[in-house]
């Protein structure tokens, strides 16, 4: 393990250095790119979930002035490789799910392409689908391992034995629904094609990963395909993989003689086209001594996938980490249906389980008479409940202690429906946040020696998470010079590889590996290198990650007041305090945790993908009917976290921050609303009605 790196510029509040380029409208994001004589693409999309295409007829629209080219499964490039059945498209007239691409229109301008697709005319023969999701399916299936690679399943002691001779049971089954990825910029594909080589202007959270991906669909030579994304309008997961849309537009690039081609999916296009989190049904049940203490935990999924491509999320997963208790149960079940195709979704699993496991908790603390917080304390684990091994660290008492402490938490009445304000009832609730502190091995840094400082080259990516700073601000840390003498390089495949932005590993990873290439680049030049000495490292093997388990914690407190005759529901206080590692920049982190916080409150009260199982499709696939918090929606949220010291998990002692502050939120707003009315919700999102029946 690497010594930690001494914090001169780490640590320190220091504004986003890319934004300036944001505000005054230069940053490059993918449509943005100046390109000469670019032509543009309208895609055409399946309306029937499960078929057949039987005839296409393009005559019309090939003879619209301006447009350039039809792509149909009839005269589409043929694929390399077709082993991705999401990426597979246009090489057969079967149709998998409602909104599929199923073929394109490249015009002049994105009018004419969009009026041309319109022209023409798609004949399908209609097969039988299911869309319907429920966890009483006879064909729920267990599969073969969980995101990213867990366990499905996990069996320790004898829970049933224990459950049944617990003096206090708890038994609850809370769901959540569909939720559709909503960046603030949707996704964009620009595809320019010259000879044997490819150009991608892609937004995208991982430029190797789609060049890799894309390459062997293609089956193009890895360096002849070149993915350029230096500014990324948010992703949360959404972006994280290439979907079909990239493969269109690289499709239609063959078409138009070295034209660029832009392709900007719609928002309405985006619910089926760029993934979405599953549904989810789960059922928890928890068994205690009448003091609380756990002695059997079980945590039953049931989620959906698509029937061309597993995925299933790891809602269970979180639970196996968190509380002691001898005897404990985990299970993932699976329904393939015609459907698009899952996927990651800011704190995939972490996310969705956890407000399971919270709430059930929330119902053991009332079951047992005992203060939720309390509760927690008396089941906190001194190793892993799961591994055995120790925490490299693990502050969750003390996130509950300071969050009670600044939330006024003494202050509560315990009994729910005690506090009327004006026709509201008020009440608080919390909950526990958890998120791996994990890394992608595989990213590689290069620092260079220039005239006037050093250039760092990596081909990370910024989200608008704050990666252009906070790197720069490790590098400055690594070579022991201002963040002035740093000019960073990042979002191109022509820098060294750089694994993907997710899973809350980026800086972990990419900080890691400008570190071992400063170490590098000393150990080949000295403290006195001359201008053009390079040197690249790698992110290196960390022994301590097989000594110790390593994650970020977190406790979420939130005030809800719901109208006893509306039941109308808000929330004007939120407040989240976390150990999540040395804090590498103040100013973007406190972005994340408020964004992370913002995001799990509309979880709890707004979003909701509402698929109508007769058709296949979201029927409120856009803003106006899929809802999510405005700044309406949010009140006071306060953010704070604990000076954490952890010299186990990498050079930076730094733990990711991208995903926890969702984590936790909702279940600590519906514990809140019990709290107020008395009334346990276990279904997100918490409309009205719910406080109505």
């Amino acid at each position: 393990m690497t010594h930690l790196l001494e914090p001169r510029v780490i640590g320190t509040d220091v504004a986003r250095l890319d934004g300036w380029a944001k505000v005054t409208g230069t940053a490059a994001y993918a449509f943005e790119h100046p390109l000469s004589n670019p032509a543009h693409l309208h895609p055409l999309v399946s309306e029937v979930a499960r078929g057949r295409i039987t005839e296409v007829d393009a005559s019309r629209a090939r003879e619209l002035p301006g447009v350039l080219a039809v792509l149909t499964h009839e005269n589409a490039p043929r694929l390399a490789s077709t082993e991705d059945a999401e990426l597979a498209i246009l090489q057969g007239p079967e149709v998998h799910f409602r909104g599929e691409l199923i073929g394109a229109v490249v015009a002049e301008t994105p009018e004419i392409a969009r009026h041309a697709a319109e022209l023409v005319r798609i004949t399908c023969e209609t097969w039988p689908h299911d869309a319907d999701f429920f966890p009483g399916r006879d064909d729920l299936y267990k599969p073969d391992q969980v995101n990213p690679f867990f366990a499905t399943d996990t069996d320790q002691g004898d829970f049933d034995g224990a459950y049944s001779a617990s003096a206090v049971r708890i038994d609850a089954t809370c769901t959540t629904p569909m939720e559709h990825n909503n960046p603030m910029e949707p996704h964009t594909t620009v595809a320019i094609r010259d000879g044997d080589g490819l150009t991608l202007y892609d937004s995208t959270q991982g430029v190797h990963p789609v060049r890799r991906t894309i390459a062997a669909v293609f089956g193009l030579d890895p360096e002849r395909v070149h993915v350029v994304a230096p500014h990324v309008g948010g992703g949360f997961g959404s972006k994280g993989l290439p979907h079909a849309h990239v493969v269109l537009a690289a499709m239609a690039a063959e078409s138009t003689g070295g034209r660029p081609v832009k392709f900007a999916v719609t928002r309405q296009q985006m619910f089926a086209l760029t993934g979405y989190r599953t549904p989810t049904v789960q059922r928890v049940r928890l068994g205690a001594d009448r003091e609380g203490k756990l002695n059997a935990i079980a945590h039953e999924v049931v989620e959906l996938t698509s029937r061309i491509k597993e995925f299933a999320e790891q809602s269970a997963e979180p639970s196996r980490h968190m509380y002691a208790a001898a005897n404990r149960r985990t299970t993932h079940r699976l329904a393939a249906l015609d459907v698009p195709v899952p996927s990651w979704m800011r704190a995939p699993g972490e996310c969705p389980g956890m407000f399971a496991a919270e709430v059930a908790m929330d119902e053991l603390a009332a079951a047992c008479g005992i203060d939720p917080i309390e509760l927690r304390v008396r089941n906190e684990p001194e190793s892993d409940p799961e591994s055995g091994l120790p925490f490299s660290s693990r502050n969750l008492v003390e996130c509950l202690r300071e969050g009670a402490r600044r939330f006024g938490w003494q202050d509560r009445d315990p009994a729910p429906a005690a506090r009327r304000e004006g026709g509201w009832l008020v009440g608080t609730g919390v909950a526990s946040s958890v998120y791996p502190a994990g890394v992608i091995p595989g990213s590689a840094a290069l620092v260079r020696r220039t005239g006037d400082g050093y250039e760092v080259r990596i081909g990370a990516a910024d989200l608008g998470t704050g990666t252009w700073t906070a790197l720069s601000q490790i590098a400055a840390d690594a070579l022991g010079v201002g963040l002035d003498d740093i000019v960073l390089r990042i979002g191109d495949t022509r820098f060294p590889n750089a694994s993907v932005a997710g899973g809350s590993t980026g800086i972990t990873g990419w900080g890691s590996a400008i570190v071992d290439a400063v170490e590098q680049f000393r150990a080949k030049f000295g403290t006195d290198p001359d201008e053009g000495d390079e040197a690249e490292g790698t992110t290196p093997h960390n022994p301590d990650r097989g000594r110790f388990e390593m994650r970020a914690f977190g406790a979420q407190f939130a005030e809800v007041r719901i109208r006893e005759d509306t039941g109308e529901i808000r929330v004007p206080r939120l407040l989240g305090v976390f150990a999540a590692g040395r804090i590498i920049n103040p100013r973007t982190a406190r972005s994340q945790f408020l964004g992370g916080m913002t995001m799990g409150l509309s979880m709890a009260l707004h979003e909701e993908s509402v698929l109508d199982p007769r058709f296949g499709h979201v029927v409120n696939h856009d803003f106006a009917g899929y809802h999510v918090a405005t700044n309406a929606d949010v009140g006071d949220i306060e953010v704070h976290w604990l000076d954490e010291h952890d010299p186990h998990v990498n050079p930076m002692g730094s733990k990711g921050i991208g995903e926890i502050g969702i984590v936790g939120t909702a279940a600590a707003i519906a514990n809140a609303a019990h709290h107020a009315t008395g009334r346990r919700v276990r279904d997100l999102p918490m409309t009205p009605d719910r406080f109505l029946r």
